[in-house]
């Protein structure tokens, strides 16, 4: 399970930390209050701040980092089961992961679909517009096209239903990077055998690891790339890592702003 907190150092900013999260910095656009960009009904009143701020979100603009990395050597060492993530930057995907290993609980910006017709439109259609300044519109009855990202009040997507089969599955569940807030997501926590190991890699003491911890909870606290650099050597996987972050940032250049 990860959150925005994997992502920060990716120069991702998160969306609740005072001073120096999204929501704190969203007064630059022409919005009520800083939730209101996440708001259908606002959104369909003046959906130009959102893709505003979506160009500042795009893809290209951002690297995966080390934590991202380590996801993708479980990955290849045929580890991972399953990664949940609350983020919508989709730097997951960016960094080699397939789709089927992926519950992207909050939605993506690797598709997209008109809000009229319900026609899923290409994403590179979609980028453009977004690129270019432009609201994007369906190609076929001209309605708002809106990236396949959840807003409030809307469900999240089927896939987030796997978690009912995957948790009890689990072995070890790892959570990087979250606050623990929002559900349902949240929630997930408690999804693995009372027995199954739970390691917490974050800033601070989270959710259910404050106030009703289990006996096999593992909490590291402090900086999350310093702390998986950490647990990468005590693997014996350092080499490994160094590997596959030179092949892959080697792969795609930056895309300048």
């Amino acid at each position: 399970m990860v959150g925005a907190g994997i992502s920060t150092p990716s120069g991702i900013p998160d969306f609740r930390s005072p001073g120096r999260g999204l929501y704190s910095s969203l007064q630059q656009y022409d919005i009520p209050y800083p939730e209101a960009i996440f708001e259908l009904s606002f959104f369909f009143r003046n959906p130009k701040p959102f893709f505003t701020l979506a160009k500042e979100l795009y893809p290209g603009n951002f690297r995966p980092n080390v934590t991202h990395y380590f996801l993708r050597l479980l990955h290849d060492k045929g580890l991972l089961l399953r990664l949940y993530t609350q983020n919508i930057d989709g730097l997951e995907r960016a960094s080699g992961i397939p789709a089927s290993k992926l519950v992207e609980a909050h939605g993506t910006f690797a598709s997209a679909t008109c809000t009229i017709c319900l026609r899923s439109c290409p994403g590179e259609d979609f980028w453009a517009d977004v690129l270019a300044d432009r609201v994007p519109s369906c190609r076929v009855c001209t309605g708002i096209v809106k990236p396949d990202i959840v807003f409030f009040g809307e469900p999240l997507p089927e896939r987030f239903l796997l978690h009912v089969a995957d948790f009890p599955m689990a072995d070890l569940l790892v959570i990087l990077g979250t606050s623990l807030e929002v559900e349902p997501f949240a929630s997930l926590s408690e999804g693995v055998c009372s027995s199954v190991p739970r390691v917490l890699i974050n800033q601070d003491v989270v959710g259910t690891f404050a106030w009703h911890p289990r006996g096999r909870d593992v909490v590291q606290l402090g900086d999350v790339v310093h702390s998986v650099e950490k647990l990468v050597k005590l693997l014996g996987w350092t080499e490994e890592m160094r590997d596959l972050v030179r092949r892959e940032t080697e792969k795609v250049p930056r895309v300048n702003r």
